[in-house]
């Protein structure tokens, strides 16, 4: 290692230590039922340039269990970077600000109206308060322009016949090879055979381009390429378990905040992008086949509210984004007829948002088989709001629709994922359960109460 790169890491460690140290400071000032951070719940992420449309914003001060502080009263200064300015805050519209910022007093919780200027792009919204941790989102202004339907063809998109109740488990190799073991009530065995006797029945993993890059995923190491996701789809399918595949392509993670082509596509025309795209996905389903662990379903796309690789495919390029949307779903079908496809979007509580991404896929004859939602409280609303959502999307769309991530309110989110109207809904993904926030594994290996909640919801919904 040379001498600068070396001075770097340690910079980076130091400066890691330090963060985390003060973070721990923080948590010890201040108690659960104490105010922790501003949370801010944007009702959409998604706007149009146009000088009219409108989103409400939730703030709330939560503690550090990220329950509402309904008492606390702190003065919040709201910071906008783009082209947005704040409406009102609790209906006064008599709001202080300069040109980018406005202020206002907030006890335990209030409720903001953004409103778009002219210019499409990003706007970055922050609102912050002494000694709190602060609260952002980013929300991406378009001009949607004249839909042009990416195949004459017309799709009628297959029925999931199945009730889904499923898991991301892509971190466990990582976990096997530091060493962790799983059991279940004092018995060891392989977490994905004790899921299964749970009531599971579908495993999603993840899969990167190449993920092994220095700035990819899994630097060196590559988890989460094709060779170990053929190596966990062997053992899903031995389980007697279904299997989803999500395409983030990309290198790295892919969100709403980061849609980044993979390296070995950067300097391609959109020709040549939509081409690797399409022949990227015949490749991993071809080999995926080839070992008899064809997937069920695939995910094209990971959170692709904004879009998926970026640039070419932003959520301000609605005619580039189809085309790549429909370049993953060729080559997915050109292997495997009859695997579903899902759209996926992190839209859990946000229906006008959702309504806009589907709206649009649906008018440039995108075909699909499932919506797919993202649903974390913190950023998607209440258990209210993801309910309404998945009943209006069921209701208006041919597609079934179903949860494809969440972590809290375990019981309640699977309430609403299998009961939307007319038996549109299949279910949920819960999303790493066995490494993440309220796992059904303790962090040495060991099922716990949350793995209990499963087997009732397995009965209760007839998942086989």
């Amino acid at each position: 290692m040379k001498k600068s790169k070396l001075t770097t890491v340690i910079l980076v460690l130091i400066a890691f230590t330090t963060v985390h140290a003060q973070q721990r400071r923080m948590r010890k000032s201040r108690p659960p039922g104490q105010p922790s951070e501003i949370q801010v719940t944007p009702y959409k992420t998604t706007m149009i340039a146009d000088g009219n449309d409108k989103a409400l914003i939730n703030i709330k001060i939560i503690d550090v269990d990220g329950k509402e502080v309904a008492g606390a009263k702190e003065t919040v200064t709201f910071l906008i970077k783009g082209d947005a300015h704040i409406l009102s805050i609790n209906d006064d519209t008599n709001i202080p600000h300069t040109d980018s910022t406005w202020q206002a007093t907030v006890t335990g919780e209030a409720h903001l109206i953004l409103q778009t200027g002219h210019i499409r792009g990003r706007i970055h919204f922050d609102a912050k308060a002494d000694s709190l941790i602060t609260g952002s989102t980013e929300i991406h202004t378009v001009q949607p322009g004249t839909p042009h339907p990416v195949t004459t063809a017309n799709y009628t998109p297959r029925k999931v016949t199945d009730k889904i109740l499923g898991a991301d488990i892509s971190f466990l190799p990582q976990l096997e090879s530091r060493g962790m073991k799983f059991s279940d009530n004092g018995t060891p065995g392989d977490p994905i055979v004790i899921m299964k006797a749970h009531g599971f029945n579908y495993i999603r993993l993840r899969i990167f381009n190449n993920p092994e890059n220095p700035k990819g995923y899994s630097p060196g190491q590559g988890f989460c390429d094709l060779a170990h996701t053929m190596a966990m789809a062997k053992r899903v399918k031995a389980a007697g378990m279904k299997l989803l595949i999500d395409f983030h392509y990309s290198d790295y993670w892919a969100d709403p905040q980061q849609q980044n082509e993979p390296a070995s596509w950067v300097g391609e025309d959109f020709t040549g992008v939509k081409k690797s795209l399409y022949d990227y996905t015949v490749k991993v389903m071809t080999a995926l086949k080839d070992q008899g662990t064809t997937p069920d379903m695939v995910q094209v796309g990971n959170e692709i509210n904004h879009g998926m690789v970026w640039p070419d495919g932003e959520i301000n390029n609605l005619d580039s984004l189809a085309q790549l949307i429909y370049s993953g779903v060729k080559g997915v079908k050109a292997v495997s007829p009859s695997t579903f496809i899902m759209l996926h979007i992190a839209l859990g509580g946000q229906n006008a948002e959702a309504r806009f991404f589907l709206d649009n896929m649906t008018e440039r004859k995108v075909p699909f088989d499932v919506i797919g939602l993202s649903y974390y409280p913190k950023w998607h609303g209440t258990p209210e709001d993801l309910k309404n959502n998945m009943a209006d999307l069921a209701t208006h769309y041919k597609q079934q629709v179903m949860v494809a991530e969440y972590s809290q309110l375990k019981q309640e989110v699977n309430d609403i994922a299998f009961t939307a109207p007319g038996k549109k809904s299949i279910g949920s993904f819960i999303w790493e359960p066995i490494s993440s926030w309220e796992g059904i594994f303790d962090r040495d290996g060991k099922s716990n109460a949350f793995m209990n909640v499963y087997p009732g919801i397995a009965q209760k919904y007839g998942v086989k």
